[in-house]
């Protein structure tokens, strides 16, 4: 191991042990997390999935921060993706369990009922598959189309904050430059039903108040799979 390495596991631990060792700071946590998702999600996603792709970054190169990953640009694109994604999560949480209550024909709440009941039961690990899956096939392959035009824009200007605000983004021309063929049969095709849509229902299945940590803590895999994608 590198020092980087051992400065990268020192600064996650800063991050995350005074949630597991003090009471506040989880108790804290939780208040923000129930009342301010929206802006949790922004400083999570912010946070855990840059993260993540300097976790990429150094499985490809051997270092954590080069000038092309632009820590603070793709910082603040990942923390306003994250809202997105806090959104959808509340969207598909919402609107699957009705949907599914119409279409097999039961009660209204049948399967509101049944997922936010404590106990595990037959309905609530299909309705939480059915959440993950619709919220994988519609949101998560144009989420991360944005996000790899906006990881083309931050590379296009070096990097920097100023580049990022002072320069267009090239949409229409990052689209055609786009290689679809990685994104179908890599990011589509594998990591969507073999670890995203496991992983969702996963989440589904947990509290409330937990689901947006979770999909959080995803974003550091996000992340890394993101940043291997976009350089093959």
């Amino acid at each position: 191991m590198k020092k980087s390495d051992f400065i990268f596991i020192l600064v996650l631990c800063i991050m995350f042990l005074p949630f597991v060792f003090s009471k506040d700071a989880y108790n804290f946590y939780m208040h923000m997390s129930g009342n301010h998702a929206m802006i949790m999600g922004f400083i999570q996603y912010a946070l855990l999935a840059t993260i993540g792709e300097m976790l990429g970054l150094r499985l490809q190169t051997g270092v954590y921060v080069n000038k092309e990953l632009g820590v603070f640009p793709r910082a603040l694109v990942w923390g306003t993706l994250g809202l997105t994604i806090v959104a959808a999560i509340r969207i598909f949480g919402v609107g699957t369990p009705v949907f599914l209550d119409y279409v097999f024909g039961l009660d209204a709440g049948t399967f509101n009922g049944a997922i936010f009941a404590p106990e595990f039961s037959g309905l609530k690990l299909l309705g939480a598959f059915f959440m993950a899956f619709f919220m994988d096939v519609f949101f998560s392959p144009l989420f991360m189309i944005v996000f790899t035009i906006y990881d083309m824009h931050i590379k296009q200007t070096g990097g920097t904050l100023s580049g990022f605000f002072t320069n267009k983004v090239q949409y229409s021309n990052n689209l055609q430059s786009f290689n679809w063929k990685v994104q179908w049969q890599f990011v589509f095709m594998k990591t969507i039903p073999f670890f995203w849509i496991p992983a969702h229902t996963i989440m589904y299945l947990i509290p409330t108040e937990f689901q947006v940590l979770m999909s959080s803590m995803l974003g550091i895999v996000l992340g890394v799979i993101l940043f291997i994608a976009n350089r093959k």
